[in-house]
């Protein structure tokens, strides 16, 4: 039986990002009548005032913070400042306002790069702080840290149960398929497709190919926090994952073979790995009953038909 009242208020910050949308989606599609979505016009969750006035306005009984500027290595590394600072604002407005407001129930999404560089595979929860970051996206990774202390420090002063979720590599519709910000699956969908609208023979892959990593279907992400919140899971911390990963060169096969691409791959050394392997331990996640159910190559396939309409009709 779920713990969340059908009328209950509940806000969903960053609701026009990938997570966000796909978090509205699943609420809708659970029979929950008031969930607020404000847009940056609406809202700009930079804005503390603005934050905490319409925190007091509305007085949700849930929130879900999906809200964060993301990007690939390179936006990462290039834009510290930014994901450190834009990171640390909207979540400590978003946060200290809905303590504030009376708000008894958060969900605080985070990141597997919260986890030390090298950590033991897979990444289980208590990892945590063990270790050296991975530098390319130590700002960001930071900034997701303090959010998860933050959570645990009102949980502990105030009594709030403020839970913090960690995903893998998410994608699916909304996601960026910016070349220069976005993330590796959604920039090797682009690649793909205009390779073979080019017809050339070659397609260039950041690194070596040899680092491993876990993909998780952004519904997939949606239904399971959704999940959580309707089964009173207080964590504090949790993974949300598929628990299975694949190497860059294997997932860069898998986008060929679905785009229709038939290439070869050409590996650029000289662009960065980043993490050898980000796998998660998702047996807390097991643990309450749920597990992801889109495949891979499925999630790959609904991901291109999103790709494919956001593109002029004569690109596709």
């Amino acid at each position: 039986m779920s713990a969340i009242a059908k009328d209950a208020t509940i806000l969903v910050a960053g609701a026009r990002g990938m997570v966000g949308s796909a978090l509205v989606r699943r609420l809708q599609a659970g029979g929950y009548s008031r969930v607020l979505a404000p847009v940056r016009a609406e809202l700009d969750l930079m804005d503390t005032a603005a934050v905490h006035a319409y925190l007091a306005q509305h007085r949700p009984d849930y929130v879900f913070i999906a809200a964060a500027k993301v990007g690939g290595i390179q936006a990462n590394n290039t834009y510290r400042g930014e994901f450190l600072f834009n990171n640390l604002s909207i979540q400590n407005n978003l946060i200290h306002g809905a303590h504030l407001a009376g708000v008894q129930r958060l969900m605080f999404l985070g990141s597997s790069c919260i986890y030390p560089k090298l950590a033991p595979q897979p990444l289980k929860e208590e990892y945590l702080l063990s270790g050296a970051l991975e530098p390319t996206n130590e700002p960001y990774a930071i900034a997701k840290i303090a959010g998860i202390k933050l959570c645990e420090a009102y949980n502990a002063q105030y009594g709030r149960q403020y839970i913090s979720v960690m995903p893998t590599n998410l994608y699916g519709p909304n996601d960026n398929y910016d070349l220069a910000n976005s993330h590796v699956l959604p920039a090797l969908i682009r690649k793909a497709h205009e390779s073979k609208l080019r017809g050339e023979t070659e397609y260039v892959v950041w690194g070596t190919g040899t680092p491993m990593r876990e993909f998780l279907y952004v519904d997939d992400l949606a239904d399971a926090c959704v999940h959580l919140m309707e089964q009173g899971y207080d964590g504090p911390l949790v993974n949300i994952g598929t628990g299975q990963d694949v190497t860059i060169r294997e997932l860069a096969e898998t986008v060929m073979q679905v785009v229709g691409f038939g290439g070869r791959i050409v590996f650029d050394s000289s662009k960065p790995d980043g993490t050898p392997r980000k796998l998660l331990d998702v047996s807390h996640l097991a643990a309450q009953g749920w597990k992801a159910h889109t495949t891979l190559r499925e999630g790959i396939a609904l991901a291109y038909q999103d790709f494919l309409s956001t593109l002029d009709p004569a690109r596709r």
